[in-house]
């Protein structure tokens, strides 16, 4: 076990809004989330008290967050502050984001 290279072993791994998975690994203030977005999968409207930066890794979405609407494909960036709803819906396939979230989301640990 390497504090500074952890394995896919070490990391949590959960699946979220019904076919989402998502792999996470936290440090002491920020955490990592690689997700995993099927063709068919959406992660639906929510909020959470912690701040999310992220940006599209493959295929494209649509991101809603809070009145604003934008397509995102590889290489773009989003911003989503503590408390704003949100939804991600996929565009013509799969998808994959990063997201970095702060303070840490214990549930995602």
């Amino acid at each position: 076990m390497s504090r500074y290279f952890p394995s896919p072993a070490e990391c949590g791994h959960h699946v979220i809004f019904g076919c989402v998975a998502i792999r996470t690994y936290a440090g002491d203030h920020l955490q990592l989330s690689l997700v995993d977005i099927p063709a068919e999968g959406v992660v639906d409207w929510h909020s959470h008290v912690n701040e999310q930066m992220g940006m599209m890794i493959s295929g494209r979405a649509t991101f809603h967050i809070g009145e604003e609407e934008r397509e995102l494909g590889p290489g773009d960036f989003y911003c989503i502050p503590g408390g704003v709803r949100h939804k991600v819906v996929p565009v013509g396939g799969a998808g994959q984001a990063l997201d970095i979230f702060y303070p840490v989301r214990e549930e995602y640990k």
